[in-house]
C-alpha cells in the first residue's frame, strides 16, 4: 500500500544544472535519473482506449480499471478481463504517435549520462512497439509495467521505488524525477519521494496546480533547458488535491 501522503511535507524541489559549468557553483542535490510514464507521454495521448475498456468490462468511469480486474472474484474472469483491454491496447498501439521533443530530449539526457526508466500502468507489448519504433537508439532500465511481479501500479509508489533500489539509491527516491501526464504519475512519484513533472495536454490541465506536480510543461524538450540551468520546482502548499484518474 502507498504510504500516508501525510508523510510527505510539500517544500520546493531543486536539483543541480546538468551543465558541469554551472553544477559547480550549485548547492542543490544532483539528479540522478529520470522515470517516464508511456502512454500520453512518451507517446501523444490515446484516452480514447479508457472508453472502449470501460465499456468492454461494463464499468463506468468512477471506476478504476485496474482495481477492477483485481478485484473481481475468480481467476479466469480476472483473465479474462486482462485480455479484452490488452486487445484494445494492442489495436492503439498501431496508431503510436510520438511526442514533440521526445527524440531531442532523450537524446540530449543520453549526452549528460542520466539513468532513466519507464512506470507504466500498460503491459509490455505497447511499450517495446514504442521504444522500437520511436527510441530505438535509447536504453530505459528498468521497465515496470502493470505485470511486473510484486509490485501495485500507479498510484501506488512501489514502481517508482523499485527503479531507486535498482539504480543504488538509498534515499527513496528523492534523487529522481516522474515525468507524467496524470494524477496517478503524480501522485506515484510524489509519496515515492520524487520530484514530478506534468507533461500537459487538453485533458489534464486541471492538474497544473495539483498539490503533487512540482512543474508542468507543455512539450518534453522543454526540459533540456530546465535541467540544463538547474530544475526549481514550485513551492507547494496550499493547493486542493484532486482525484480523477484515467486507465
Amino acid at each position: 500500500m502507498a504510504p500516508s501522503l501525510e508523510n510527505y511535507a510539500l517544500r520546493q524541489r531543486r536539483f543541480a544544472p546538468l551543465n558541469p559549468a554551472l553544477a559547480e557553483s550549485s548547492d542543490a542535490p544532483r539528479l540522478k535519473g529520470i522515470v517516464f510514464d508511456v502512454d500520453g507521454t512518451l507517446c501523444l495521448p490515446q484516452n480514447y482506449m479508457f472508453t472502449e475498456m470501460r465499456k468492454a468490462l461494463g464499468i463506468d468511469k468512477k471506476v478504476d480499471i485496474l482495481h477492477h480486474i483485481r478485484d473481481l472474484p475468480t481467476a479466469a474472469e480476472r483473465t479474462a478481463a486482462a485480455e479484452k483491454i490488452k486487445a484494445i491496447e494492442r489495436e492503439a498501439m498501431r496508431h503510436q504517435q510520438p511526442q514533440p521533443g521526445l527524440v531531442d530530449l532523450m537524446d540530449y539526457l543520453q549526452s549528460r549520462g542520466l539513468l532513466r526508466a519507464l512506470c507504466t500502468r500498460n503491459f509490455e507489448a505497447p511499450v517495446r512497439h514504442l521504444l522500437q519504433n520511436h527510441l530505438p537508439a535509447h536504453v530505459f532500465l528498468p521497465i515496470i509495467t502493470r505485470e511486473t511481479p510484486g509490485l501495485l501500479p500507479k498510484p501506488d509508489p512501489a514502481g517508482i521505488l523499485h527503479i531507486a533500489r535498482e539504480w543504488g539509491l538509498d534515499n527513496r527516491a528523492e534523487n529522481l524525477i516522474m515525468v507524467g501526464d496524470s494524477i496517478d504519475d503524480m501522485t506515484a512519484g510524489h509519496t515515492a519521494g520524487a520530484a514530478t513533472v506534468l507533461l500537459v495536454n487538453e485533458h489534464n490541465s486541471h492538474l497544473k496546480d495539483h498539490a503533487h506536480t512540482d512543474l508542468y510543461i507543455d512539450r518534453l524538450d522543454e526540459l533540456i533547458d530546465i535541467l540544463e540551468n538547474g530544475f526549481v520546482g514550485h513551492q507547494g502548499g496550499g493547493k486542493t488535491p484532486t482525484s480523477d484518474r484515467e486507465g
